[in-house]
């Protein structure tokens, strides 16, 4: 390979990973027309249109995307063995791009922020949705840096952290005719459910352990966000088995009744998953760990607080 197309291939990996001419050029300290002076470059040695308008954005064609499935790794790998990256916090000026689900967000998206502040101020921080089939092609397809949630077998290509095991509770309203200590299998599986499913799925563990039993329950109404369970609940009959970490903020309010659940539910792993390819990233190890230090300060007291209530 000649050296003039490994440094197009070099401009080429930067574009298709931000998706973005102005982002390219901005991360490779070049002007706008030198990086689409590049492109054009490509075109012509590559015989392919390779990036297509998309309104403001781009798309890349079949072959754009082929081609750097097939050299983006290796272009990784080369980088770090000539130049690792350094990175300073403070000095720093970088996005990162995490996907996560709401219940994470709201637990360490204003610590870190204030991190940020504090000790980062050029960083950005975005926020991705997430479901679980999502992560592996996000993270294969550097859409995302990170992401934060299940991590129930492996993946290829894929790192993972364990962050911790969630547990559940079943919530309800506070003058809800199941509002006790204690439930019967019979009395749960017989009211109205909540399910809260961010990826449509109306099958949980709970149905799982009910279909073990002999039981099955109706689920009279989903949602796709964690955050929008708790005022319905608060507002009706149905009845939610939810994370005990969403609980413990609402229970001043005194319009919650909450109890063990009367099946055994499995705990839900949640970890922090990253590309191989970003594993000496040291931007990202450095958000990795005050991401697992802030979960498990902030979990430590939300889950205590919520056990507690339950069983005073």
């Amino acid at each position: 390979m000649r050296p003039h197309e490994l440094k197009l291939l070099v401009i080429f990996d930067v574009i298709m990973t931000e998706k973005s001419i102005t982002q390219a050029a901005e991360r490779l300290s070049m002007t706008q027309p030198a990086v689409s002076n590049a492109v054009a470059k490509m075109r012509v040695l590559w015989k392919d249109k390779l990036l297509v308008p998309d309104g403001r954005n781009i798309q890349p064609t079949i072959y754009a995307t082929n081609l750097w499935e097939k050299v983006r790794d290796s272009l990784h790998t080369i980088n770090q063995a000539i130049e690792p990256e350094d990175f300073d916090a403070k000095t720093a000026k970088r996005t990162f791009r995490v996907a996560l689900p709401d219940i994470a967000l709201n637990t360490i998206w204003l610590d870190l922020r204030k991190l940020f502040e504090k000790e980062a101020p050029g960083l950005n921080l975005h926020a991705v949705p997430y479901t679980i089939a999502c992560s592996k092609p996000m993270l294969d397809g550097a859409d995302v840096d990170l992401v934060i949630g299940q991590s129930n077998r492996s993946l290829d290509n894929i790192c993972s952290d364990h962050l911790f095991d969630t547990s559940y509770v079943c919530v309800m309203c506070k003058n809800h005719p199941l509002a006790k200590r204690k439930l019967t299998v019979k009395e749960f599986a017989a009211a109205e459910h909540l399910l809260v499913t961010l990826s449509g799925d109306i099958t949980s563990p709970t149905d799982q352990a009910l279909q073990q039993l002999g039981f099955s329950r109706r689920i009279a109404l989903t949602v796709n966000t964690f955050s929008s369970a708790i005022p319905i609940i608060k507002k009706t009959d149905l009845i939610a088995i939810l994370p005990t970490d969403l609980i413990h903020e609402h229970l001043a309010s005194g319009e919650l009744a909450i109890a063990h659940p009367p099946v055994d539910i499995p705990h839900t792993s949640i970890s922090m998953l990253w590309h191989k390819r970003q594993s000496a990233d040291k931007g990202l190890i450095w958000l990795r760990k005050h991401i697992k230090q802030i979960f498990i300060k902030r979990r430590t007291h939300q889950v205590e607080k919520v056990l507690s209530f339950i069983d005073s």
